[in-house]
């Protein structure tokens, strides 16, 4: 296809999956005009198709693009400020135009990177996802990620507000906190272990209360993951382990679980596929810490899967690297683990950007929503792989990337 000359874009022929209705729209077309969503038709109904480009999709999937709602810069001990921060964005540029990935939730990167590229990407000056920033990586002095150099360490109730406001005053979307230890980190660092005395969780909610910034809370314990939602966190990252009282008050004050499944399951001992095994061999983990995951996920599946039973509203995040794998492994886990591909697809794009706030305009293929789009070779509804087969990536209706034989690089 040569370069795009009209405001109006047409995609025909193609089998829709709009992420609303259960089943694909079987030959449809979708029109899209000044970026957005203009018209969504059925087989039965032709699209207008003058004074517009027109893609002949030839019978290709075409569904909105993907999130991850939980992702990281990578670790780079060592590189200054500025190598990190190139690299992180070639890593998020990489993520849209080879995966599809649309959008993005940070959950904590040094030296506010994330805000930076959130800026440069909404001004146009580079082309790549939409970034949800969060800033440091909240956690207090002995706590949770301290090797990745993207934490900050606080203590005491007004030193959590004071960080609070200095991410606030960067630019920030979103507050992220730490509640509890991890699988991967020293002994003295576990996943059962809480950090935060009450008077310091109490503050660091309060002051995201009355800023109106989101809490996203790490909290990886039962006791944590009640707390947090007791004081209105909007998402709980990982909830390896928890208890029926967790699920009812998530679902009951509508509370968000991002499962994180990655963290417990990508060892040599769990990677079942072949995408799954390049990257246990690619990362490398150590022993110990292969061993703490393979002992944890027996127990984060059961949760992962009785909240999904439950109807918690739960999206996809990943929390691993390189962004351009992330989400699809993710997401492969999702239904390894028990989702069908179909829910596993809605927490990847529909409640991935209603957690995020933004699903009256993203998320969907709808009259009025903005294009963010990609169109792959197979049906992903009958193999959640085949999200791999990617061809096409729009944002706000512009190809951004054409994987298509004998296609040209695009601008």
């Amino acid at each position: 296809m040569s370069a795009m000359t009209n405001d109006r874009l047409v995609l025909t022929n193609a089998n829709v999956i709009d992420c609303v209705g259960e089943r694909p729209i079987v030959g449809g077309s979708v029109v899209i005009e000044r970026g957005r969503i203009g018209e969504v038709l059925d087989g039965s109904r032709s699209p207008d198709l003058r004074h517009a480009d027109v893609i002949d999709l030839d019978g290709m999937y075409l569904l909105p693009g993907l999130w991850d709602v939980h992702i990281h810069p990578d670790y780079l001990a060592g590189v200054s400020a500025v190598d990190q921060t190139i690299a992180f964005g070639h890593r998020l540029m990489e993520a849209l135009t080879e995966a599809g990935v649309v959008a993005v939730r940070c959950a904590g990167a040094a030296h506010f990177m994330d805000v930076a590229w959130k800026r440069a990407f909404e001004a146009g000056q580079y082309v790549g996802p939409r970034v949800f920033a969060a800033g440091h990586f909240l956690t207090t002095t002995g706590g949770h990620f301290l090797t990745s150099g993207h934490a900050l360490e606080c203590d005491g109730p007004y030193g959590f507000v004071r960080a609070i406001r200095e991410q606030i005053k960067n630019g920030v979307d979103h507050i992220k906190l730490n509640l509890t230890g991890g699988i991967m980190g020293p002994p003295w660092d576990r996943h059962w272990h809480s950090f935060l005395l009450d008077d310091e969780l109490e503050a660091a909610f309060a002051i995201c209360r009355a800023r109106g910034f989101p809490v996203m809370a790490h909290a990886t314990n039962p006791a944590a993951v009640k707390a947090a939602v007791r004081l209105g966190a909007h998402s709980i990252e990982h909830g390896y382990m928890m208890d029926a009282e967790c699920v009812d008050q998530l679902r009951e004050r509508d509370s968000w679980y991002v499962p994180t499944l990655a963290i417990s399951h990508l060892t040599p001992e769990q990677a079942s596929d072949p995408w799954e095994k390049r990257w246990v061999e690619q990362r490398n983990l150590s022993v110990d810490l292969c061993e703490r995951a393979d002992k944890a996920a027996a127990e984060h599946r059961e949760w992962f899967q009785r909240a999904l039973a439950a109807g918690v509203r739960m999206a996809l995040g990943s929390d691993i690297r390189p962004l351009k794998e992330a989400a699809l492994l993710e997401l492969g886990l999702w239904v390894k683990d028990g989702a069908t591909p179909r829910q596993a697809l809605l927490a990847a794009t529909r409640d991935a950007a209603g957690l995020c706030g933004v699903g009256a305009a993203l998320g969907t293929i709808e009259p009025g929503k903005l294009a963010d789009l990609i169109v792959v070779a197979a049906d992903p509804l009958q193999d959640i792989t085949n999200l791999r087969t990617l061809r096409l990536v729009f944002k706000e209706g512009r190809l951004v990337a054409d994987h298509r034989a004998g296609a040209r690089q695009v601008d």
